[in-house]
């Protein structure tokens, strides 16, 4: 029987971001769309670091229990509000199950690219368009699992295209991929294939360095007409028009 939880790389999460604090005394961590704590929670377990949890969260219930584990939680629309933090002030952020559920993925980057500091780690978590069923799926003129008409998804994603996604313009650079989930095999099956073959997995995980490039992801859109109305700040979008004090 397969086990859909491993969907959710509780596991993968925890090693990416563990790995990318271990050297650290004191980190600041953020979780966009931090449910009811599951990831922050897990991850530091045995590290000798300080750990400053913050989360972004929309859904009530969910912000109490936050709260009562010591997060500290705002609620705000991740796809059009500047997200309340200073400039450089995560060391990581991480996105878990979210960027599926978006349009204004641009936005949501181009915050993540301000607020964490130059070296810091980007973890996403994502279901897997070309994972091993999915593509089993298509071959039969089936509709992949992780995306369609009638769900809460809006977007689809392999490996290789978000890779050249965040990878633009050079804000961003992808370090690590894992996998975790393998249709239609039992977990103790899946768990072996999906560190075999990550980028066939049902979700991906992907650990992704902020450089040293100055300025923010929404810049990308300057110079690429994409023909849909792309949010870019200040109550505009692409079709409005740049200007400086957008990217200020």
């Amino acid at each position: 029987m397969v086990d859909k939880t491993l969907n959710y790389g509780r596991e993968q999460i925890s090693f990416l971001v563990d790995k990318s604090i271990y050297r650290l005394n004191k980190a600041r961590i953020l979780d966009i769309g931090a449910g009811t704590g599951t990831d922050l929670a897990n991850i530091g377990r045995g590290l000798n670091c300080i750990i400053e949890k913050y989360g972004i969260e929309g859904y009530g219930p969910n912000v109490d229990k936050l709260n009562k584990q010591g997060v500290d939680t705002v609620s705000i629309d991740i796809e059009k509000e500047v997200y309340p933090f200073e400039d450089d002030f995560f060391d990581v952020v991480i996105a878990n199950q979210i960027m599926e559920h978006t349009k204004e993925i641009f936005w949501i980057v181009s915050e993540v690219s301000r607020i964490l500091k130059p070296g810091g780690t980007f973890v996403v978590g994502v279901p897997n368009l070309a994972s091993f069923h999915n593509r089993l799926l298509l071959m039969f003129g089936k509709q992949p699992t992780c995306i369609k008409m009638f769900s809460a998804h809006l977007r689809g994603y392999t490996y290789k295209d978000f890779k050249t996604y965040i990878e633009t313009d050079g804000y961003f650079e992808v370090l690590d991929v894992k996998g975790s989930n393998f249709y239609p095999f039992p977990a103790c099956l899946a768990k072996i294939l999906s560190k075999i073959f990550p980028k066939a997995s049902v979700s991906i995980f992907i650990m992704i360095r902020r450089t040293e490039k100055e300025g923010k992801f929404i810049d990308v859109l300057r110079t690429r007409f994409l023909e849909t109305n792309y949010y870019i700040g200040d109550g505009k979008t692409v079709f409005d028009g740049f200007d400086d004090s957008i990217l200020c």
